[in-house]
């Protein structure tokens, strides 16, 4: 089996897998500040530190400032994407203008256009692994990765046969060129913060 057959594979959701795991996790004393969610069948909980948080709040705002209020953005709720359990819960995401949940309360992961993911510590083994297939796999158009240990932008766009066939890197302190793309935005990354904490096992 070709590494493209096993990401076709992939583009099976199990809802009714995800729903009961989230479900027993509801229950479980997850402590504060932290992020939960499953990744290839995995349960991951993050903590989440102030550089994280400042990055994701000016993405979301660049997007809203763009869109408007009314336009769908997202922080840290649950998505479905293509794959072995895969429960996201993105940093930044965008809906595209048509999109509704489907008859569960789920947002679907066909109308994503744009995902944010912000590394903290012991996430960048999936953002830039896992994640990053599944987002290719279900065709989300942007992929935009600010790693704050890096100090660098990774911007992933034309995905094609489960992959992104485009990466550009920007640093920190530059703007992103977004236009031309879904956002059609330039993103400003000057006040993005750096994170001098060591990364986590994993990253």
């Amino acid at each position: 089996m070709t590494v493209l057959d096993d990401r076709i594979e992939m583009a099976d959701v199990d809802h009714e897998r995800l729903d009961e795991w989230f479900r027993r996790l509801e229950r479980m004393p997850v402590p504060e500040g932290y992020r939960v969610e499953i990744v290839g069948g995995n349960i991951h909980m993050t903590p989440q530190r102030d550089p994280h948080w400042k990055i994701i709040f000016q993405i979301a705002y660049a997007i809203t400032e763009r869109f408007g209020m009314d336009a769908t953005v997202l922080s840290d709720v649950r998505i479905d994407f293509p794959g072995h359990a895969n429960g996201f819960c993105p940093d930044v995401v965008k809906l595209r203008e048509s999109a509704e949940k489907d008859a569960e309360g789920r947002w679907r992961h066909e109308d994503v256009e744009f995902v944010a993911e912000v590394i903290s510590a012991g996430t960048a083994a999936d953002d830039y692994g896992p994640k990053k297939t599944a987002y290719a796999v279900a065709e989300v158009p942007l992929y935009l990765v600010a790693d704050p240990y890096q100090g660098r932008c990774h911007v992933f766009t034309h995905p094609k046969d489960g992959d992104y066939t485009t990466e550009t890197r920007v640093v920190f302190g530059e703007d992103v060129d977004l236009t031309g793309t879904v956002l059609d935005l330039a993103l400003e990354t000057g006040r993005f913060p750096r994170d001098q904490v060591t990364r986590g096992p994993g990253s």
